[in-house]
């Protein structure tokens, strides 16, 4: 296919639009968003807000994702990603992924989906085990659309997603080996940090998530972020200061791990050199948390001070981000478009373009008369 032999570099990644964006996707996967948009490494950056996605299980709310989809724009424009370097687009507003999503149906059995471990855990939080949205049910073929329709080399995400993507890897291997080599094989690129691959709830549980209501969201004040911080979750056998303190599954620390760097030590803790030294004094005994959530707290407030900034400037003017978002999701349509065109001459339906079919067929029966 001429798309595939350029080979170029492409990103497609996203959000679901179900709350405000917290530290744990900034960790996770935006700060790594903008590191690889400004490497100048790819082609082409597609960031997509998942709203369809969303709708799975929100179709009796949809306000809650449609009020949500300026929160998460928001966010990304406050972290760093540029409409200049990036796609930032809107899945509903792309049809072809439908149409995309609909003939990936017919390669992927209801046995393989109810296997996708990804699947199973989501369907136990939210409690479908006895009537599973078939939209829900299928969203693995959803992001199998999303990724291929941009022809996606790489698709940077947490380590929970890593069989959403091999789903997606079976259905491209599937396709071209049915109807010839269309679609492009992604790759998965995970956080190089082990700390930003989960980070955990304030409360120690093992996943910050909205609905847990255990997340420090980019938008929130310096006093919520410092409340918030002060309250967290330690080890519970570390009542006094001289108590040997458990590091290893202690949120604070594991916050640490992810956000803080030699110049916080410099600047708000000189009196440790590094990470290591403050975790090897907490365990010995002797250090107390009230002192270690003072030194996150600064770490975390000069990491989240300029994205809140950014995001105070970008709300004076919201129309302008949905023009941001309606040029990147025309201009998504557009690649998806032909993705789509690729897909339906593979698999024979591209009927009226087809003009050998048509003067085969009208021989055919020329011949008869």
């Amino acid at each position: 296919m001429e798309k595939m032999e350029k080979k170029e570099k492409i990103i497609l990644t996203g959000d679901r639009p179900t709350g405000q964006l917290h530290v744990g996707h900034y960790v996770g996967s935006l700060r790594r968003r903008v590191e690889l948009q400004n490497s100048g490494e790819y082609d082409k950056i597609f960031i997509m807000i998942a709203d369809a996605q969303a709708l799975t299980d929100n179709a009796d709310n949809p306000e809650k994702v449609r009020q949500n989809i300026i929160e998460v724009a928001l966010d990304y424009l406050a972290c760093g990603l540029d409409p200049e370097k990036s796609t930032l687009l809107i899945q509903s507003q792309i049809p072809e992924l439908c149409e995309l999503s609909f003939y990936y149906m017919n390669l992927v059995t209801v046995s393989r989906l109810q296997r996708n471990p990804t699947v199973k855990s989501e369907i136990q939080m939210r409690n479908f085990e006895t009537s599973i949205p078939v939209g829900f049910f299928t969203y693995p073929i959803s992001q199998a659309a999303d990724i291929t329709a941009f022809h996606a080399t790489t698709v940077p995400v947490g380590e929970d997603q890593m069989p959403m993507l091999e789903q997606t890897k079976e259905i491209v291997h599937k396709f071209n080996s049915v109807y010839g080599e269309t679609l492009t094989d992604p790759s998965i690129l995970l956080p190089d940090n082990k700390a930003c691959m989960r980070l955990p709830g304030i409360d120690g549980k093992a996943k910050m998530s909205k609905s847990l209501n255990n997340c420090i969201y980019l938008a929130d004040s310096a006093d919520d972020v410092k409340k918030k911080i002060m309250s967290m979750f330690t080890d519970p056998g570390h009542l006094r200061v001289q108590d040997p303190g458990k590091v290893e599954g202690n949120p604070v620390f594991m916050y640490l791990e992810a956000f803080s760097t030699q110049e916080h030590f410099e600047r708000y803790l000189p009196e440790y050199a590094n990470l290591q030294e403050l975790e090897d004094h907490y365990a010995r005994g002797g250090l107390g948390d009230v002192k270690v959530k003072k030194f996150l707290n600064n770490v975390m407030q000069e990491v989240l001070e300029p994205i809140r900034n950014r995001r105070k400037e970008f709300a004076k003017d919201i129309p302008a981000i949905y023009e941001i978002l309606k040029k990147g999701s025309e201009k998504a349509e557009a690649e998806a478009a032909i993705t789509l065109s690729q897909v339906k001459r593979a698999m024979k339906i591209n009927y009226f373009e087809d003009a050998a079919l048509i003067q085969e067929q009208a021989k055919k029966y020329a011949a008869e008369q």
